[in-house]
């Protein structure tokens, strides 16, 4: 097993950034040891928009949705992530 060198005390994110852009992790840390961070909990960030629709076009998306159960915004957001994918 490699030495590992001890993490210095930082006085601000600042410091702490330029510290990590010129020294190897690798160094300080035992990487075989790593685990995958989870957040379970954190929220994508959202944007509202407006955009206009036809009212057939959102009445066909309220069915639609209410067949799935979801409401129609989120189907419209599945919708045009599924569509930006097959891209």
């Amino acid at each position: 097993m490699k030495n590992l060198k001890p993490v210095p005390k930082f006085k601000s994110e600042d410091e702490e950034r330029e510290f990590w852009q010129s020294h190897d992790t690798a160094d300080y840390f035992d990487l075989s040891r790593a685990v995958p961070a989870r957040f379970p909990n954190l929220k994508p960030t959202t944007k509202s928009i407006t955009i206009r629709l036809p009212l057939a076009l959102l009445e066909a998306l309220k069915v639609e949705a209410n067949k799935r159960d979801v409401p129609y915004q989120s189907l419209v957001k599945i919708w045009l992530n599924e569509k930006l994918h097959e891209c």
